[in-house]
């Protein structure tokens, strides 16, 4: 069971949608915030080269790595305790390449499964 303000993110590289576990015993999410890559678009943006070849294939990929530097930059201002990740199998596996040791020593879950149309529910149930 995630513990307790646990934020929870559901992603593909498209979008992610940010969920905050506010029960104090077993899970409840709450949605906290939704991303695009338009909302995680700034001048400093880093440049990337993966293994993606085609235009979207990048764009996807671009995505994944500026939502994982985002949270690796709220989780060393501390403004994360715990974190659990569930994401497409390929934007899982470029995030992966990204997270700060802090990030990964405070990852409660991750979930390599499309789940961003997915309701509130069906998301608490994959984290069980």
């Amino acid at each position: 069971m995630l513990p307790h303000n646990t934020m929870v993110v559901v992603a593909d590289g498209h979008s992610a949608t940010i969920f905050r576990n506010t029960a104090k015993y077993g899970l409840e999410l709450s949605p906290t915030e939704h991303l695009t890559p338009n909302s995680l678009s700034n001048p400093a943006t880093i440049a990337v080269n993966d293994e993606a070849s085609e235009s979207e294939d990048q764009d996807e990929a671009d995505f994944a790595v500026k939502l994982t530097h985002r949270l690796n930059t709220m989780m060393l201002q501390n403004k994360l305790d715990d974190v659990a990740i569930i994401a497409d199998p390929s934007t899982l596996g470029v995030m992966r390449k990204h997270y700060h040791k802090e990030l990964q020593f405070r990852l409660r879950k991750e979930v390599a499964k499309t789940m961003t149309n997915s309701d509130i529910r069906t998301v608490e149930t994959a984290l069980n």
